[in-house]
């Protein structure tokens, strides 16, 4: 077929372009919904559009036509998605409809191809761009998905910016839950000269049947299941009561034998290489699969192509489901009306409500979709209770009815209707002012009073709240003249007088940087040229210097917190049990685990630093230094991936750890300075790669392939995803698994744990009485075993590498630095390549001698 960009006409016919458009979706089977048609003609007239129609209603075939015109005209398009995954999967789809060389992306960590004429990107970078740039922004059209993010009270000025800052814009706002618009759409034809048209109202080319149950849970889905309304997503409110659900679910038939069967086939060879993997493996040859943020992206991926394969019919997962995940559903199931929502337990408001629900029924394959609430629990067994009592009054007097726990907030039959009929609730501006908006204003040159006045005064804020951000822009501005990062100067203006230019008798204060802001300054990782400063602040000759730069850099990361939550916990426990030995008192105690927090390496030394940096640089102080230690710990446990997942109980949020992980990869890999790459610092960074990949790889090669311009993922892609590249391959990241194999029984020798290492080499015959018989022989020489500075050097350890194996001799460092006891062991290439870590076999523990 010919690709959109050839149907095109050169040059720009309005009516032209949109026969081409039509003509391309025709050909490939799609017929626009009359919302879509009409929104397509608008933006071939110029116009702005307003989209809020329901889900289901092809939202994302109006963004490809809009980008699609604004190519036909030469000009420079820009998409915004809330969050990075939805940028990115936008990316890919995008480039397979109108080429790698004409997409981008920026997405705060990673940028490719930026100066394409189409750039997806998060609404954050769109709107810092417009901040620096002005009117003069090379920005002709922005399609601005998920726009109800505008009422995000944290990140809702992202939305509003670019509104405000880019006049000559074609604007096309996108969402399923926008509420009246009216008043936004007048704003913005004043501020664009557009006509701008509200397309709403539109019904559902599926349309939505809603139900009460009352019944137990397990009971609604067997319905469900028996009358056809499968696939069927039962929504959850925390990741935790979703895979309990999922679990609970086994224990009904939810496919048949040779549906079994089909699952098993599909599945074929997936790695499950995981704690959770194993769980999920489970579920979903019983038909039931899982989906939320915190799982692995293979893991989700692999979900979303069994259900698009009609292969699962039941989905656990949370609400996130509203925001394009491709999950392909009929049955919307809400176990619950309420949810917390970071401060309290509430209702779900109106807009969350129809974002959920609006995921039912799937256009081109089911003609109705259903949205089934579920009664409280305690609900559910009364009703039953009164069942079983049948007529009979005696029974029915008797009966003790449940109460809803203290402290419940409850849901009811006409509070779900309630929600139903209402429309989502009108969108609140939430506007707000930070150093780095009104640096990247001044940085913009021209008149800056007159341009910052313009962002508080000429919003969508109510004047009480303009007049708020005045005095919030004014004291910013007062800090930077206080650090001398801008300066005033007294500029006469000109007048012509007599035909001769004089100057006039009024001159004007020009606001100038004292600086040079970075090229992309807010738009990528805003903490990155601290860290690059703070390198200098450390001992290249250091035994820690590799993982102190590890260290630097992970301070300036978002912090993972199920991590951070989790290590704080540990923390305090073995805090509590070392308090209680001393015999400190319960009230002291409990005052003195108030410090107890994460682990902060390098803590005193960065806060220090980045107080001193903030005073020449404030804008700094928008964002928040966070010392910690992940990928630190992994290393320093010398634990591997499921390792350090079971040790910490992150299963639930496996995915989220791995993320974390990347970003630290990448953030490696893109700021630390070739020069400060030392020896052993290059071989964590390579270790810290290959462990990402090896257990999902598609977060590094995605990555990588956007920075090459490489091709995108399909849905058509195979359910097995691509085997990452054999461990061993990497010779030096392979190195640093070994030795942090061996090091990790270093660590667990020097605790005289011979139970835990004959659970890890039992298999190779090295078993617990084996491991406490050679411990008693070296500790009856040496009073300790050291595991700290260079135990774990290279200098401690003798690799030699033969065919389909390798020999491994771990040193001991023991008091008296005799160096004469050591671990030997086999590393089996073979095994190792499958199982994608080093496959260690230990054979001894005794005397060099």
């Amino acid at each position: 077929m010919p690709s959109l960009l050839d149907a095109l006409p050169t040059p720009y016919d309005a009516d032209a372009t949109y026969d081409a458009f039509v003509g391309w979706a025709s050909d490939r089977g799609l017929s626009l919904y009359p919302a879509q048609d009409e929104a397509v003609i608008e933006l071939v007239s110029g116009a702005n559009v307003i989209l809020s129609t329901p889900t289901g209603t092809g939202k994302s075939l109006v963004a490809i036509a809009a980008h699609a015109i604004a190519l036909a005209q030469g000009q420079r398009t820009f998409y915004t998605a809330p969050i990075k995954a939805l940028v990115s999967e936008k990316f890919f789809a995008l480039v397979e409809i109108f080429g790698a060389q004409n997409v981008g992306m920026v997405t705060g960590d990673s940028s490719v191809n930026a100066d394409a004429p189409i750039i997806c990107c998060t609404a954050e970078i769109l709107a810092n761009l417009a901040l620096r740039e002005g009117a003069d922004a090379r920005v002709d059209q922005v399609v601005m998905d998920e726009f109800h993010f505008y009422a995000d009270p944290d990140r809702g000025w992202a939305w509003q910016v670019p509104l405000l800052i880019l006049p000559s814009v074609q604007f096309v706002l996108m969402s399923a839950t926008l509420g009246d618009m009216q008043p936004l759409a007048d704003d913005l034809s004043r501020r664009t000269g557009r006509e701008t048209s509200l397309i709403t109202g539109v019904e559902r080319p599926v349309p939505l049947h809603y139900s009460w149950a009352i019944t137990p849970i397990h009971e609604t889905v067997e319905d469900l299941l028996s009358t056809g309304q499968a696939p069927i997503y039962i929504v959850h409110f925390s990741q935790a009561a979703a895979l309990e659900r999922a679990q609970a679910m086994t224990s009904i038939k939810v496919v048949s034998r040779e549906q079994r069967d089909q699952i098993a086939e599909a599945i074929g060879d997936f790695r499950f290489t995981t704690v959770f993997g194993k769980t999920l493996s489970r579920l979903i040859r019983s038909g039931i699969g899982v989906h939320h943020a915190g799982m692995l992206p293979k893991y989700r991926r692999l979900v979303e192509q069994l259900a698009q394969r009609g292969l699962l019919r039941v989905i656990c997962g949370t609400d996130t489901l509203g925001v394009g995940i491709n999950v392909p559903i009929r049955t919307v199931l809400l176990t619950q009306l309420t949810k917390f929502d970071g401060t309290r337990m509430r209702q779900l408001t109106a807009r969350e409500f129809h974002q959920i629900a609006g995921r039912a029924g799937r256009a081109g394959f089911d003609t109705a979709g259903t949205v089934v609430a579920q009664a409280p629990e305690h609900e559910s067994d009364n009703a039953k209770m009164v069942a079983k009592a049948g007529d009979d009054p005696k029974k029915l007097r008797k009966l003790v009815r449940k109460k809803p726990p203290e402290g419940f907030v409850t849901w009811s039959e006409s509070s779900f209707e309630r929600m139903i009929a209402a429309e989502p609730e009108l969108l609140t501006s939430n506007m707000r002012m930070n150093h780095a908006m009104i640096l990247n204003v001044i940085a913009r040159g021209g008149d800056v009073f007159s341009n910052v006045r313009h962002l508080v005064e000429d919003n969508h804020e109510p004047r009480p709240k303009q007049r708020e951000l005045a005095r919030q822009a004014l004291a910013i501005y007062r800090t930077l003249r206080t650090a001398e990062i801008v300066e005033e100067h007294r500029v006469a203006d000109t007048m012509i007088v007599d035909g001769e230019e004089v100057e006039s008798f009024e001159d004007r204060i020009e606001i100038r940087l004292t600086v040079d802001l970075q090229a992309n300054f807010a738009l990528n990782q805003p903490l990155s040229p601290f860290a690059v400063a703070s390198f200098d602040l450390l001992d290249r000759e250091s035994p820690t210097y590799a993982l102190d730069m590890i260290s630097v850099l992970e301070a300036t990361l978002d912090n993972p917190r199920p991590i951070l939550s989790q290590q704080q916990f540990m923390a305090r426990g073995e805090a509590v049990a070392a308090m209680k030995a001393e015999g400190i008192e319960y009230d002291q105690r409990m005052e003195l685990l108030e410090e107890v927090t994460w682990p902060k390496p390098l803590d005193e030394l960065l806060t220090a630093a980045f107080d001193m940096y903030r005073a020449s640089q404030p804008w700094i102080g928008d964002f928040e230094l966070s010392p910690k230690s992940a990928v630190r710990d992994l290393y320093e446990r010398a634990m591997t991936f499921a390792d350090f997942v079971g040790f910490y109980g992150l299963a639930r949020s496996e995915g989220l750890v791995l993320r974390y992980l990347s970003d630290a990869y990448r953030a490696t890999r893109q700021t630390i300075p070739d020069d400060a790459k030392t020896d052993e610092l290059l071989d964590l960074i390579e270790w810290l790669g290959e462990l990402v990949r090896q257990v999902d790889s598609s977060l590094i090669d995605e990555w990588e392939a956007m920075t090459n311009g490489a091709d995108s993922a399909t849905s058509s892609e195979p359910v097995s995803p691509p085997t990452p590249a054999s461990v061993v391959t990497n010779a030096r990241a392979f190195r640093v698994l070994v030795r942090n194999e061996m090091f990790r029984r270093v660590q667990l020798a020097a605790r005289d744990d011979a139970v835990a290492l004959g659970e890890l080499d039992a298999a190779a015959g090295f078993d617990e009485q084996a491991w406490g018989d050679a411990l008693d022989r070296y500790f009856d020489e040496h009073e300790t075993m050291s595991t700290a500075g260079d135990a774990r050097g290279p200098s401690m350890i003798e690799i030699t590498e033969l065919p389909g194996s390798w020999q491994v001799r771990q040193v001991i460092a023991d008091p008296a630095e005799n160096h004469d006891w050591a671990i030997s062991a086999t590393v089996d290439l073979a095994e190792s390549a499958a199982e994608g870590v080093a496959v260690v076999r230990v054979s001894a523990f005794d005397r060099l001698d």
